[in-house]
């Protein structure tokens, strides 16, 4: 039997976001994505994870709040999420078309 590796995702905020990011809140673009690809469960499972408030991270993604260096890890996991979100929405769109093209060609 083959010894089990076990790989863990590291999201380096301070790589993401730049001294100037800090102190204001996050651009209206990402605002826009992060509310359009992820969830409230999505945004629970981060406070857990990150030891930062669900409403904190709400308020920054609504941008009411601003991106602090101890909120830029929660905010940095959440554009993760984003991402594995929009990749799985796109392949279910993709699925979805087949589907519906071979029911319009009958």
């Amino acid at each position: 039997m083959l010894p089990t590796k076990k790989y863990f995702l590291t999201i380096r905020s301070d790589a993401m976001f730049s001294k100037e990011d800090y102190g204001k809140p996050i651009s209206k673009g990402l605002s826009t994505v992060l509310r359009r690809t992820t969830s409230k469960d999505d945004l629970a499972n981060i406070a857990l994870r990150s030891n930062v408030s669900f409403s904190t991270i709400r308020d920054v993604v609504y941008r009411t709040n601003s991106l602090t260096k101890s909120n830029a890890k929660a905010i940095a996991l959440l554009v993760h999420v984003a991402f594995e979100n929009a990749i799985a929405t796109k392949l279910q769109a993709e699925g979805d078309i087949i589907h519906l093209d071979k029911m319009l060609r009958l």
